[in-house]
């Protein structure tokens, strides 16, 4: 069975499109199939593509993003994926805040799978402005993901 994960930060155009985008290069390039998809906890942007900026760094590194269109977080996505990974503290809480009752689906930090950076959130480059930091983080997060899937 293909694994279902899900990839959430604010507004769908940055972090989470970058973790879709880069997770999936890296597991087409190991052979694994896995459906990966990214959410917004904010509408802002819904149907925008991953913001330019970001694009550019990724495409430099061989990722492409120019496909992904954002789209806000639902309380449907519990029941159609089957390990939600958010950004952030803030953004795992307002996932946290939508679980339906009884649904067990598990709900993690990102950061989770690359304690050895020592970061506890992937910071948001919208703000920071440092792209490439961004792209370090999530590649060490999803070579940990990959490792445990």
């Amino acid at each position: 069975m293909t694994k279902r994960i899900l990839f959430v930060c604010l507004g769908n155009i940055c972090r989470s499109p970058t973790a879709e985008g880069v997770t999936r290069h890296m597991a087409q390039a190991a052979g694994m199939e896995l459906a990966l998809d990214s959410a917004g906890t904010s509408g802002w942007h819904v149907g925008d593509p991953p913001y330019d900026a970001m694009q550019a760094a990724a495409r430099a590194r061989d990722y492409d993003l120019s496909r992904q269109r954002a789209r806000q977080f639902d309380r449907a996505d519990f029941d159609t994926f089957d390990l939600i990974l958010a950004m952030d503290r803030e953004n795992l809480r307002e996932v946290e805040a939508m679980r339906p009752p009884g649904n067990d689906t598990p709900a993690r930090l990102f950061t989770d799978y690359a304690p050895d950076t020592g970061m506890d959130h992937v910071p948001d480059p919208y703000y920071t402005r440092d792209f490439d930091e961004t792209l370090d983080l999530v590649e060490a997060c999803a070579k940990g993901l990959l490792a445990e899937t």
